[in-house]
């Protein structure tokens, strides 16, 4: 899978008449378009919209030791998007966007109330098209100075493991039935795995 499938969190960077602003967001994308959202009065989106932006994905996997902290370290997958940002118009357009987004972090949109007019009213959607990204990744051990190999000094990858845990209810849910199948698949997973879990 690609980096941006299995990523969580993307970092938004626009340059704002104050200075450069980087925040974290979710993401959606189709495979030619990235999607962002948040509310209308969003700082950042709202100032990025019709301007190039940068976007940032990293998986992190690994911290790399080596012999000489010099040469320390880690292991991850990285992509970097940048393009100028599109303000998303019209309730199906946004819908669709809106729905790449909630389902690239769990496929849950479909067993929740479906987003009401007032919703879509008071949402930012951007988009940036795909065609301008780069991706690099770094894997494996530590690379050390040659003369450095034979001396005492541990050296290694200390592997980095997420999982989600079980799901809780929120304390004011009165209802009596479990989470969505989708959610409740997440248990025990890895971000890299909660893809293609099932939803409804």
């Amino acid at each position: 899978m690609g980096i941006l499938d299995v990523g969580l969190i993307a970092h938004v960077g626009v340059f704002a008449p104050d200075g450069p602003l980087v925040l974290p967001m979710a993401y959606g994308h189709d495979g030619e378009h990235l999607f962002l959202h948040g509310a209308v009065a969003n700082h950042l989106l709202g100032t990025g919209a019709g301007q190039e932006i940068s976007v940032t994905v990293t998986c992190l996997d690994g911290l790399v030791m080596a012999r000489t902290p010099f040469h320390n370290s880690m292991n991850y997958r990285s992509a970097v998007i940048r393009g100028t940002a599109r303000r998303v118009d019209g309730d199906e357009r946004k819908g669709y966007a809106l729905k790449l987004v909630t389902d690239h972090v769990v496929e849950n949109w479909d067993s929740g109330r479906p987003p009401s007019s007032s919703d879509l009213r008071k949402t930012l959607v951007l988009e940036v098209p795909l065609s301008e990204a780069s991706a690099k990744v770094r894997s494996g051990d530590p690379v050390d100075e040659p003369e450095d190999i034979a001396g005492p000094w541990w050296a290694g990858v200390v592997p980095v493991i997420a999982r989600f845990g079980p799901p809780s209810a929120s304390a004011d849910f009165t209802g009596d039935s479990g989470p969505p199948a989708a959610i409740a698949a997440l248990s025990g997973r890895a971000p890299d795995e909660r893809l293609n879990v099932g939803g409804g």
